[in-house]
């Protein structure tokens, strides 16, 4: 029905797999390849950029100095119709029926079988296993990780969140999707220079924690009383807003203090010419006007992309010798429509956790990332578990820059090592049984 292209690092000097961990690695989308992580995050080669992570000519490759796969063999999967995995037609020359492939719980259902299948032929069921997912690949692991104990059986180590998408509150239009934007519209503004001098002149860690609590105890629920806000209170959340955003009061009044995302981009380098990014809000843009509400294009994503597909195809066919002249389809439109109905994922990932004591969870976020907040990932880590029981499974670390956070060299190595950590911190124990 399909074949699924996947890239495979596997140590070969030790004699029993028993103790090495095996990581499965997804990026999201939907429609992303395994791009992303494999040449700039965990893998041992990584895009040609500069220390903050800007594309450097000509497009290229060099070694990762910081990759895990000195700790755990890394397996790379392009869900299909990404990378160079397709459906495959019948006899008849028809393709399968696309809703097996192109949903949060077709998804999550296939690769779930696939995963097993992979594991059996190459030996891995004694391997202690880590699921690590990016954007919209965290939904795809969050939900994989109860589907391959109550499916297949198969019990993991654990999961790993970067940059998470949780469309339990993204793009809802609810005061708490909106509340939890500011501390990001905080880092942005800090990083530009754009907030008062007092705040600026304070380290972003030192200025986010009054930020975040500001959001919870204060924003939250004056958008929750929408329209039957008094004005005197309005009047002040706005002004504080503005203070942590580098907005205008005037602008956030306007918006009755609901201030949507793509207008943030647009406006907070305005006076100056130029748009931010969403994914990495560190990047600038030019757009046709400077009127408007939502920038022409992301700046950051198209500087990925066309330093990114020449170096996955070059590193693909010339130093890992696989060719063909498919399309190596890097953000593929081909999988859309997405069914989003019925997604159950962050209750899937408490369920997992709750009956497998040895599944810990760990976030990784960019505070410039405007696309899938630092603050948001922080909000869907205290939701999955309200008893608050599993609390010590979890835990959360935060990087100085966007979505893909590993383009920065400082937060590549660390990034890794925390990976490393989390992974040595879950091994199992010699004789350790899986109890509470």
């Amino acid at each position: 029905m399909a074949s699924l292209f996947y890239t495979y690092y596997k140590r070969t000097d030790v004699k029993s797999d028993e103790n090495r961990p095996l990581i499965i690695s997804f990026n999201g989308g939907p429609g992303s390849a395994s791009v992303w992580m494999h040449i700039a995050y965990t893998g041992p080669q990584i895009l040609k950029i500069d220390d903050e992570g800007y594309p450097i000519q000509p497009y290229g490759i060099k070694t990762n100095p910081y990759s895990v796969l000195d700790i755990a063999d890394i397996l790379y999967v392009n869900p299909v119709n990404t990378g160079y995995s397709r459906m495959v037609k019948d006899a008849e020359g028809k393709y399968p029926d696309r809703k097996k492939f192109f949903g949060i719980n077709a998804d999550i259902e296939y690769l779930a079988e696939w995963i097993n299948t992979f594991v059996t032929r190459n030996n891995r069921w004694r391997s202690p296993k880590y699921l690590i997912g990016e954007s919209y690949g965290g939904t795809r692991v969050a939900g994989l990780a109860l589907e391959l104990q109550d499916k297949q059986w198969m019990y993991l180590n654990g999961v790993i969140m970067v940059s998470p998408a949780d469309y339990q509150f993204l793009y809802k239009n609810s005061p708490v999707s909106s509340a939890i934007n500011l501390p990001y519209f905080t880092a942005a503004a800090w990083y530009h220079k754009a907030l008062s001098s007092d705040l600026q002149q304070k380290d972003l860690l030192e200025v986010l924690p009054e930020v975040e609590k500001f959001a919870i105890d204060e924003l939250l629920p004056a958008l929750t009383q929408g329209g039957f806000l008094d004005e005197k209170t309005k009047d002040e959340i706005a002004t504080k807003m503005s203070r942590y955003s580098g907005l205008s009061k005037a602008s956030i009044l306007q918006h009755n203090l609901d201030v949507p995302t793509n207008f943030f981009w647009k406006e907070l380098k305005r006076e100056n010419g130029f748009n931010i990014g969403r994914l990495d809000s560190r990047y600038l843009g030019i757009d046709r006007k400077e009127a408007g509400t939502s920038p022409d294009y992301s700046a950051e994503l198209t500087s990925w992309l066309h330093s990114f597909t020449p170096a996955i195809n070059y590193y693909i066919r010339e130093h890992l010798n696989y060719k063909t002249d498919i399309k190596y389809e890097l953000l593929s439109s081909a999988v859309h429509p997405w069914d989003r109905t019925n997604d159950n994922t962050r209750e899937n990932l408490r369920q997992a956790m709750a009956q497998n004591p040895y599944l810990n969870v760990m976030f990784q976020s960019g505070y410039y990332d405007g696309a899938t907040t630092y603050f948001g990932a922080k909000y869907t880590m205290w939701q999955i578990d309200p008893s608050g029981k599993m609390k010590d499974r979890f835990e959360f670390h935060g990087y100085r820059s966007g979505h893909m956070m590993y383009l920065r060299s400082e937060d590549l190595e660390t990034s890794n090592q925390d990976i490393r950590n989390f992974i040595k911190k879950t091994m199992p124990k010699a004789g350790e049984s899986a109890k509470y």
